[in-house]
C-alpha cells in the first residue's frame, strides 16, 4: 500500500463543509483504491487481497512502515484547509454544536448555535476564535464549520408589518432567485441525507459486521460501547430518507414539501440522545484499544475493505452527533427562503421548532451526564462522607450556599453549607481553621418535604425570633427543619431553587431521564483515581513546542469534553480572591 496521496485543498466556495459528514471529510484526499471484494457475508476474499497487496501480514507490515497515524480527529485534512484559508486572509466561521461554559478568562464561552470566527486552528483540540469583542480558546470538538461561509449571520427571516418578509431589503433579489435558493437548500438536504446513509452503512457493514466475526478481539459489551445504538439510527434514517424522497419534487425542487417529514420523525430522532450520551465512552474505549497495534491495523483494514475515505473510526463515529445538530440549521435556512404563502411554510416553521427541541433535549441530557463526573469529584473532596453516594439518587446540582440551621430542643443556630441536588439536600460543615475543607454532616430527602415561607418575627414552633427564614416540613413524620439566610435576596434564591428542584424531578420523570448503574460506578471510580492522583500539572509536555510558537495566552489544560460546570447562582465579576479559595466551589476544572 502506498502512502496517502497529497491533499487537494479546494477553495472554500467549491468545497463546503457538510455537517452530515465526518470532520475533515470534505478536504481529505482518498488513498489509492484497491480492489478488495467483500463477499456476501462480509468475509474477506483473501485471494483478491493477495493479488493486489500481498498477504494480510504484508498489509499490516505496510501499515507499520507507512507511519499511519490513527486517532487524529478528522485525519488532519480539515485542519490544514482551515489554516490555509486563515493564512490567505479569508474569514472562517464555525457554528457551536454544544454549550461551552467557562470561568476561565482565556477561554471563549458560547451557546449552541452561536457563530464563531475561527482565527487559529493550529492545535487539533483547541482553536482560537472570536465572538463580537470577545476572543479566547474553545474546544474544536464543540463546533462545526458553516456549510456556506458566505452566508449572512442571520438565522431567521426579517419581518415587516403584516408578517411578510421584505425580500428586496433583505435579499436584494427577485422571487425567482429566492426559489432558486430554496432549491439549493432542498438539494443540500436530500444529498447530505443520502451521503449520511452511505456513511452509516459503511460503519455497520464495514466495521460492526467484521468486528462481530472476531470474538477473540471484541466482546458484545465492547461493541455496544464503541458503536452505541448506531444500527438503530441507521434503520431510522433509511425510513426517513424514503419519506423525504417521496416529498421531493424532482422537476421543481423549490415546490417540495419536506417539513412534514421532520414532524413525522421528531419522536424517532430522540434515539440520538442515547448515542450522543454514549459517544464520550466510545472515544475512551477506542483510545484504549488503539494503544494496541493489532486493533489499529484491524480498524484500518476494515476501512480499506469497505473502500471508505481516509478518516479514522472515531471521526466516522462523530457523524451522528454532528448530524442531529445540523437539522435545525438546515431548517432555518429552508425557512429563510420559503415564502409565507408556500404550502410548506407552516410545516417547516413547526419542524424547525421541533428539531430545536430535540437538539435541546439531547444537549441537556449530554450536559447532565457530563455533570455526574463533577458530582462524583465533589463528593470525593468531602471529608467523613457517610451513607450512599449522591449519584444513587441525584444527577444535578440545583443550588448551593450558606445557611443557618436551627435545631430543637435548644433552638441552637449553626452555620452550615448546603448543596441542593435533585431529590436531596446535603449539609456540610466548614473546617474551623481551613475554611476550604468541608465535612459531611447530614442530608434531607426532598421528595418528602414541603417548603414553608416564614415571616420575620417570633416563630411559634421554635419559640425564637427569626429573620429571612423558611422551613422544610416532612409530610410523613411531621419533622420540621428551620433555616435562616443572611439577606432577604438569599432567601428568595433558595425558595426559587426549591421550586426548580421539584420542576427538574418532574421533567426527568416525563422524559425518562436516568443514569445507568455502570455510569454511576464509573464516575465514582474516576473521581477516586483523580482524588488520589492529586492536582495535574498546569501544562503537559506534548504542548511545549506548540506553546512556544503561539502568540496567544496559555493553552487550556483540560480536554475539550470536560466543560466547566457553573453553579446555579448569579454571575459575579471574576476576582483573584475567589480563585485563591476555589475549593469552596464544589466543581473545579
Amino acid at each position: 500500500i502506498t502512502s496517502p496521496v497529497a491533499f487537494d485543498i479546494l477553495p472554500l466556495k467549491l468545497h463546503p463543509f457538510s455537517q452530515s459528514t465526518p470532520t475533515g471529510l470534505d478536504c481529505v484526499g482518498w488513498k489509492r483504491r484497491i480492489s478488495v471484494p467483500v463477499i456476501a457475508d462480509g468475509a474477506l476474499d483473501k485471494t483478491a487481497l493477495t493479488d493486489d497487496v500481498g498477504s494480510e501480514e504484508d498489509l499490516y507490515e505496510d501499515f507499520r512502515s507507512s507511519n499511519h497515524r490513527y486517532g487524529h480527529p478528522g485525519g488532519g485534512g480539515e485542519q490544514l484547509a482551515i489554516n490555509e484559508l486563515i493564512s490567505d486572509g479569508s474569514v472562517v466561521y464555525a457554528e457551536a454544536l454544544w454549550d461551552h461554559v467557562t470561568m476561565d478568562d482565556q477561554e471563549l464561552g458560547f451557546k449552541a448555535g452561536d457563530v464563531i470566527e475561527v482565527m487559529d486552528a493550529t492545535n487539533k483540540e483547541w482553536w482560537w476564535g472570536r465572538i463580537l469583542d470577545s476572543e479566547g480558546w474553545f474546544p474544536a470538538s464543540f463546533v462545526r464549520l458553516r456549510v456556506n461561509q458566505d452566508e449572512p449571520m442571520e438565522d431567521y427571516p426579517l419581518k415587516v408589518e403584516g408578517g411578510k418578509e421584505d425580500d428586496s431589503r433583505r435579499f436584494g433579489m427577485g422571487q425567482t432567485t429566492k426559489d432558486q435558493m430554496r432549491t439549493n437548500v432542498i438539494n443540500e438536504i436530500i444529498s447530505t441525507e443520502r451521503d449520511y446513509i452511505k456513511h452509516l452503512k459503511d460503519i455497520c457493514e464495514g466495521y460492526i459486521k467484521q468486528c462481530r466475526k472476531r470474538a477473540d478481539m471484541f466482546t458484545e459489551e465492547q461493541l455496544k460501547t464503541i458503536f452505541g445504538n448506531i444500527e438503530d439510527i441507521y434503520r431510522c434514517q433509511k425510513k426517513f430518507v424514503k419519506a423525504l424522497e417521496k416529498k421531493f419534487n424532482k422537476d421543481h425542487p423549490h415546490l417540495s414539501e419536506v417539513g412534514s417529514c421532520f414532524l413525522e420523525y421528531q419522536t424517532e430522532f430522540q434515539i440520538y440522545s442515547e448515542y450522543c450520551n454514549n459517544h464520550p465512552n466510545a472515544c475512551m474505549e477506542l483510545s484504549r484499544l488503539t494503544k494496541v497495534n493489532k486493533y489499529v491495523y484491524f480498524f484500518e483494514a476494515c476501512r480499506l475493505l469497505q473502500k471508505m475515505i481516509d478518516i479514522s473510526l472515531d471521526g466516522f463515529l462523530l457523524t451522528p452527533v454532528q448530524k442531529i445538530c445540523k437539522y435545525p440549521l438546515q431548517l432555518a435556512e429552508l425557512l429563510k427562503y420559503t415564502n409565507p404563502q408556500h404550502r410548506d411554510f407552516k410545516d417547516v416553521e413547526a419542524a424547525l421548532n421541533a428539531m430545536k427541541n430535540v437538539a435541546r433535549l439531547i444537549n441537556e441530557r449530554k450536559r447532565r451526564l457530563e455533570n455526574i463526573d463533577k458530582i462524583a469529584q465533589w463528593q470525593s473532596s468531602i471529608e467523613d462522607w457517610e451513607g450512599e453516594d449522591v449519584l444513587v439518587r441525584s444527577s444535578e446540582l440545583i443550588y448551593s450556599g450558606e445557611l443557618a440551621k436551627i435545631s430543637h430542643p435548644q433552638a441552637k443556630s449553626q452555620q452550615r453549607m448546603f448543596f441542593l441536588f435533585d431529590h436531596q439536600l446535603v449539609c456540610c460543615k466548614k473546617d474551623l481553621l481551613r475554611r476550604d475543607i468541608l465535612y459531611y454532616k447530614s442530608r434531607i430527602n426532598m421528595d418528602d418535604m414541603e417548603i414553608l415561607d416564614v415571616e420575620d418575627g417570633k416563630d411559634k414552633d421554635f419559640n425564637i425570633s427569626v429573620k429571612n427564614a423558611f422551613k422544610l416540613h416532612c409530610r410523613d413524620t411531621e419533622e420540621v427543619h428551620l433555616f435562616s439566610a443572611k439577606k432577604p435576596e438569599q432567601k428568595q434564591r433558595w425558595l426559587k431553587a426549591f421550586e426548580n428542584e421539584r420542576r427538574q424531578v418532574q421533567l426527568d420523570q416525563e422524559t425518562g431521564f436516568s443514569i445507568t448503574e455502570v455510569q454511576k460506578k464509573q464516575a465514582m471510580l474516576n473521581a477516586s483515581k483523580q482524588h488520589h492522583a492529586g492536582k495535574p500539572k498546569a501544562v503537559t509536555r506534548p504542548y511545549y513546542d506548540f506553546l512556544m510558537r503561539q502568540k496567544h495566552p496559555t493553552l487550556p489544560t483540560t480536554l475539550p469534553q470536560q466543560q466547566v460546570f457553573m453553579l446555579a447562582e448569579p454571575k459575579r465579576k471574576p476576582s483573584n480572591f475567589w480563585q485563591n479559595i476555589s475549593r469552596l466551589t464544589p466543581f473545579r476544572k
